[in-house]
């Protein structure tokens, strides 16, 4: 019983954590933009407000649109859930793989897409265009930086990978540092933050993941934007867990021990979030056309990693 509280604490710190982390992005960029900003509790407000609203279909909206919305959050979260946070060796751990969260996040763009296609808008086929390309660049470079990781570890268990990284046969790798920035060049694309996309506009020229999701409404859409919170909380988390493992508590520790895990966690976060809204304000959006270039970066830095482990195991 205790194992399945953990989890289920697990489960529900990351749902409650993802709006108030997209709040403190936002309100740390207004900040530096010398603006006052909204407050971080207001993407909980937004949610609950779209949650009561009634939902608006186009008539050429099939039943797969209804659909999906619940089918992404549901992935989403259920990916960021498997993603060690405050503890390892929890009770779902065994399932918590690289390769599963990638499926995952995987499954839910893909099923995105297709909302994006369904209603048959020139906004949502160009929104579904953008995001299939960007999404064919970044995965060989997440597979990359997989492979680093799992020829350093052995094993692509995260709970596993966390302990590697624990431990004090790791020292400093230049492989271990190239996967670090390409993995943060995959997050930023895959978040479609800037300079890759800007989650703040409506664009025609620009929009990736706004043009996708125009046609939602009322819950439809807070599940959306939910599971967008939830995916940006992922790889904040995948990076604390991989390369920044420390405060990690084992499931058998006592409850100190978790609750310090969580506050670790929780700074963890807010580091990330202040990281991300400094990034942003001192670089500007890049053309749609550059983003190969972007995430061709990735990959070679993934791949470069992963052929320094074959040339020597400790570099």
């Amino acid at each position: 019983m205790l194992d399945l509280a953990l989890q289920g604490g697990q489960m529900l710190l990351v749902l409650l954590l993802a709006p108030l982390l997209t709040g403190l992005v936002r309100k740390a960029k207004a900040r530096l933009l010398g603006r006052r900003g909204p407050s971080v509790l207001q993407p909980y407000r937004d949610l609950l407000k779209l949650f009561c609203k009634e939902i608006v279909l186009a008539d050429t909206a099939s039943w797969l649109f209804r659909v999906i919305p619940y089918l992404v959050f549901a992935a989403t979260w259920v990916a960021t859930a498997l993603v060690p946070t405050f503890g390892t060796r929890l009770l779902f751990s065994w399932s918590a793989d690289l390769i599963a969260v990638i499926a995952l996040l995987g499954s839910a763009r893909f099923f995105l897409v297709l909302a994006g296609m369904d209603v048959g808008t020139s906004f949502g086929g160009i929104g579904s265009s953008r995001e299939a390309m960007i999404a064919t660049l970044a995965e060989p470079a997440t597979i990359m930086i997989v492979f680093t990781l799992a020829l350093m570890a052995g094993s692509t268990q995260l709970s596993e990978v966390a302990g590697f990284m624990l431990s004090p046969n790791v020292g400093v790798r230049v492989s271990a540092g190239l996967a670090l920035v390409a993995l943060m060049m995959v997050a930023i694309a895959e978040n479609g933050r800037i300079p890759v996309d800007n989650p703040a506009t409506h664009l025609e020229l620009t929009m990736v993941h706004e043009a996708m999701v125009l046609e939602y409404s009322g819950r439809h859409l807070a599940l959306i934007e939910l599971s967008a919170s939830l995916k940006l909380l992922l790889y904040l988390s995948l990076i604390g867990c991989v390369f920044f493992p420390w405060g990690l508590a084992p499931a058998t520790a006592p409850a100190f021990d978790q609750l310090q895990g969580i506050a670790a966690y929780v700074l963890k976060l807010l580091a990330g979030g202040l990281l991300l809204a400094l990034f942003e304000t001192t670089v500007a959006k890049m053309r749609v056309f550059r983003v190969s270039d972007f995430l061709g970066a990735a990959l070679m830095l993934g791949l470069l990693g992963t052929l320094l482990l074959f040339v020597s195991r400790s570099l």
